[in-house]
């Protein structure tokens, strides 16, 4: 019963991650078009960083498995340029006319979106058939 605890607490620590970078993907594609942010640049694309942690040993007798969680260890800001796009007459243009709009490509954002998407279905498909399967095990014993 305790390796499917492990089992549902590891896919839990997966589910909560992934809904980080869901929240990183949607402020990435809400502001694909800020030119100007609080700092009067662009907005820069952020990106969630993942850790996997390998928890200590249970101490309970015969559970020596140990388990393992994913966590967000950062949110990091891609480093790439912004885009320059001439626009003479926009409020955020300079003297040559070009607007630096943020470094998010909104396809790419998309596809990361369907990715984490997918992910947290599966953990969330791994926490059902955990349940699933301790029910089972309980009527076992009946």
């Amino acid at each position: 019963m305790i390796s499917v605890l492990n089992g549902i607490e590891s896919s839990a620590s997966a589910l909560n991650a992934e809904r980080v970078r869901l929240d990183i993907i949607a402020q990435n594609i809400a502001n694909a078009n800020s030119t100007s942010g609080p700092d009067g640049r662009p907005y820069q694309r952020r990106e969630v960083m993942f850790q996997t942690i390998l928890n200590e040993k249970s101490g309970l007798p015969g559970m020596n498995a140990p388990m393992q969680s994913v966590e967000v260890s950062g949110i990091v800001t891609d480093p790439t340029p912004p885009r320059d796009v001439y626009m003479p007459g926009h409020p955020d243009a300079d003297a040559q006319g070009m607007v630096k709009f943020p470094n998010i490509n909104v396809h790419t954002e998309m596809a990361d979106m369907l990715t984490a998407s997918r992910a947290y279905e599966a953990n969330l498909s791994v926490i059902k058939n955990a349940e699933s399967m301790a029910r089972e095990a309980m009527t076992i014993g009946r």
